[in-house]
């Protein structure tokens, strides 16, 4: 007798509207995302969006929290190795993290973005993500302070930037037409990280 499996469930409505207005903000921008697009991206009922997020606000919201769902699975920090097994164990993971982004996910790194640019003039939007993006940043800082740094917050605003700066301009700036090889990578971070924890 075959044995029955049951079906994974896919995304729920929310993730999809969430995941669409992702999707629409990389490749068409802040004034490309609205309401209606997102039912016609998503192959929804009209009005399917609006009856979960009734304003533009709320909408962003749901796009914010979603992205940090799914940044948190690409870089992986929850999964990364004990940070006090040496200057090379910590480069080599987050390296692999950066160069994840990059090649695989481009996308998510455009929509960020674009929320972040929105949330300068959005003082609401502004709060809900700074507080979306604090998981990331305590996370960094508990890895850096382990592996020995003697200004953890200092060092985490350091490392933040360089790997910001990085992504942005191989995403978005400048150097958009290369991306570099995770060895590349690991050999910046590990200068940077050098300088500051003295490896």
């Amino acid at each position: 007798m075959p044995v029955r499996t049951t079906p994974s469930p896919g995304p729920s409505r929310t993730d999809l509207v969430a995941d669409t207005a992702l999707a629409l903000l990389a490749e068409r921008g802040m004034r490309g995302l609205t309401h209606r697009a997102v039912d016609e991206a998503a192959g929804l009922p009209q009005g399917s969006t609006s009856n979960l997020a009734r304003t533009r606000e709320a909408l962003l919201g749901l796009a914010v929290r979603r992205l940090a769902e799914r940044e948190a699975r690409v870089l992986a920090l929850e999964e990364m190795p004990d940070p006090s097994g040496g200057l090379d164990t910590l480069t080599g993971a987050l390296a692999l993290a950066v160069h994840r982004s990059l090649t695989g996910h481009r996308d998510l790194l455009i929509a960020r973005y674009e929320l972040a640019l929105e949330a300068t003039r959005r003082p609401d939007l502004r709060v809900f993500y700074d507080s979306t993006g604090a998981v990331f940043r305590e996370r960094l800082t508990a890895m850096v302070a382990a592996a020995g740094s003697t200004a953890p917050h200092r060092h985490t605003l350091s490392l933040a930037a360089w790997a910001d700066g990085l992504m942005f301009s191989c995403a978005a700036g400048s150097f958009g037409a290369r991306t570099p090889d995770l060895e590349e990578i690991r050999t910046g971070l590990r200068e940077l990280l050098a300088g500051m924890l003295g490896g």
